[in-house]
């Protein structure tokens, strides 16, 4: 039988690396995005270009989604906005929309999944969370906000869901190169004249010594999927970061 998954933010760095693994190991995938995908979507899949942060566009995505699949294998929640800029000087509608796109997203994705999760008779969902969720820098408080909700709310699924054979676990890339890490290494963390001499201060930064791969997300997102791999794993945060974490920031 066929697996099928659907992936959010499928056009951006993780997401498309994600769409590529899951395609190769023979899945069938949805994929959605607020951008176009461009050339080499899968031929059996679905793409969708809608907007996670706004309802009535979930209610849409799944209302597709059904017509295409009476079922789910997985649901990966990958899309998210970042807004970095000092507490202080963030809006209202700048918090809020953070939220939309990373938190409430993530809510409304897996309620209106549910039913083609439960169909399946074992399901897994996998939410990309980030490190900024358990240890976080300046000028990135709505990110981190959202991305430590979502580490409580994937528990708070976890429990609900265990009795529909549903598991549901979370991801926390560290430095990983794609464009959303790019467009973030202005705040001034990290010094550097142009991207890549901020990019080789970041990766300095991490016990490996480099920034991660949008494909290692991706095999670890691939392992959270699979039934077979990780049957045992639910409400946890699997932390994927060159050993970031690990290192004392005093040391």
């Amino acid at each position: 039988m066929t697996k099928t998954i659907l992936i959010t933010g499928a056009a951006g760095g993780i997401g498309r690396a994600t769409v590529n693994i899951f395609a190769e190991k023979g899945w069938r995938v949805i994929g959605v995005d607020r951008s176009e995908f461009g050339e080499g979507f899968p031929q059996n899949g679905l793409f969708i270009r809608s907007d996670i942060a706004r309802p009535e566009d979930m209610q849409a995505i799944f209302e597709q989604a059904h017509a295409f699949t009476d079922s789910l294998d997985a649901l990966v929640n990958n899309a998210a906005m970042q807004v970095a800029k000092p507490l202080i000087e963030t809006t209202v509608e700048e918090w809020d929309a953070v939220m939309a796109a990373n938190l409430r997203s993530v809510f409304l994705g897996v309620k209106l999944a549910h039913p083609l999760l439960k169909a399946r008779g074992g399901a897994a969902v996998v939410n990309i969370s980030s490190v900024h969720a358990i240890q976080t820098s300046a000028n990135i408080a709505a990110y981190a906000a959202s991305k430590g909700g979502m580490l409580a709310l994937t528990r708070a699924m976890a429990i609900e869901f265990a009795a529909d054979n549903i598991r549901v676990n979370a991801v926390l890339p560290g430095a990983v190169d794609t464009p959303m890490l790019r467009a973030g290494l202005g705040r001034g963390h990290l010094g550097g004249s142009d991207v890549q001499e901020r990019l080789d201060n970041l990766a300095r930064k991490t016990v490996n010594g480099r920034v991660g791969t949008p494909a290692e997300i991706a095999h670890a997102i691939y392992f959270l999927a699979d039934n077979e791999q990780s049957s045992f794993m639910t409400g946890q945060a699997l932390v994927i970061d060159g050993g970031a974490t690990a290192r004392l920031s005093t040391e």
